[in-house]
């Protein structure tokens, strides 16, 4: 997939993509309903984990901004420790992650509820990751263009920064660098993926997200660090 820089503040035009097809949508729900059945018991595994150590509740849901603009619930196995307040950014050796957090985090097992989002048409299997509120500027092209189809639970820019965590704890200011240079990134890739989206690109994501979930220790550190924007001063 082609590299693109973009402007924050380009026109729509020079960001068009094409919207989400209803039969991309049924598919994707299609899958993910038959993904929950014969992943039941990994997940029922997970949840007795994450209830014997840290108690409920089991699953952590958080509002994120999905198509046009509409707010939703996303879902995710909680992670953290209940009632943990902190930044809305995770860096690496965060004390709010649980035992088996990190290791679900490692494997990216928290985001399998993100299967009833899907069945739920609120999310795509691929599709730019959901932002937080905060993070969003509705106002600008750019998260229009983003924002005109459904958030995924994988995109190429999951795979370029999946140890977005260890880039931040390098920051000085995690939340600065996110906003600034990370966050930038992210949706240069996301235009540049909804402009050349077909069903073998995303099948080519999803399979290297599962290798990347897989064999976290894998991952090419030098294409990662050659992909990390400089940290703003």
């Amino acid at each position: 997939m082609r590299a693109i820089l973009i402007n924050m503040n380009q026109s729509e035009n020079d960001l068009e993509v094409p919207k989400s097809s209803w039969w991309r949508q049924w598919m994707d729900s299609c899958l993910s309903a038959i993904a929950l059945l014969l992943l039941s018991p990994l997940l029922l595994v997970i949840a007795v984990s994450i209830f014997l150590e840290t108690g409920l509740p089991i699953v952590f849901s958080q509002s994120r901004v999905g198509r046009n603009g509409e707010l939703f619930r996303l879902l995710k196995f909680r992670t953290m420790r209940h009632g943990a307040s902190g930044p809305p950014v995770t860096v690496g050796g965060d004390r709010r992650v649980t035992h088996v957090g990190h290791f679900l985090r490692k494997f990216k097992l928290d985001e399998l509820p993100q299967l009833w989002n899907i069945v739920c048409a609120q999310m795509s299997i691929v599709g730019p990751r959901p932002e937080v509120p905060e993070f969003v500027d509705l106002c600008k092209p750019v998260w229009q263009s983003v924002l005109r189809v459904r958030p995924g639970i994988t995109d190429p820019a999951s795979i370029a920064f999946h140890q977005e965590e260890k880039l931040l704890a390098k920051s000085s200011d995690p939340i600065r660098y996110y906003r600034e240079a990370l966050l930038p990134a992210k949706l240069a890739m996301n235009i540049a993926y909804l402009q050349e989206r077909t069903l073998w690109l995303d099948f080519q994501v999803v399979l290297r997200t599962v290798l990347c979930a897989a064999f976290p220790g894998k991952l090419d550190t030098q294409q990662a660090s050659l992909l990390a924007p400089e940290d703003p001063k």
